[in-house]
């Protein structure tokens, strides 16, 4: 695919980056198989927020850590995306950046899971 320089403006612009935003999710839908299985689970635990949320705030804060999860997850693919095109040789740089945004992912889901366990000790507590 080759990208061209465009200098679109207005409703144009917005309408694409509307349509390339709409394509981003069927694209890691695909393939990624991390992904689809976090986007699973943040279907899954919106209810789960919505019964163990006691405000409005808890709730909303339990749904946007997974979310942030499935953003990391997001950037994750795309650096290894672009790692990947640059050649499929490797490289000690390669490794390093593939592995730190991997961590990331790492990172948001145990943030995930530390704000899901402390909002269910607070409940169980009550």
């Amino acid at each position: 695919m080759h990208m061209e320089e465009t200098h679109l403006k207005g409703f144009s612009c917005l309408k694409a980056a509307w349509f390339n935003s709409t394509n981003g999710p069927k694209d890691v839908w695909k393939n990624e198989e991390a992904f689809r299985i976090e986007a699973v689970a943040f279907f899954v635990s919106i209810p789960f927020a919505v019964w163990l949320g006691e405000t409005p705030f808890q709730i909303s804060v339990l749904c946007a850590v997974v979310l942030l999860t499935l953003f990391a997850e997001v950037q994750n693919n795309t650096v290894e995306a672009v790692v990947d095109r640059i050649g499929p040789e490797r490289h000690e740089l390669s490794r390093i950046t593939k592995e730190l945004r991997s961590l990331s992912v790492l990172l948001a889901s145990v943030l995930t899971g530390l704000v899901w366990l402390a909002v269910l000790l607070k409940r169980v507590a009550n």
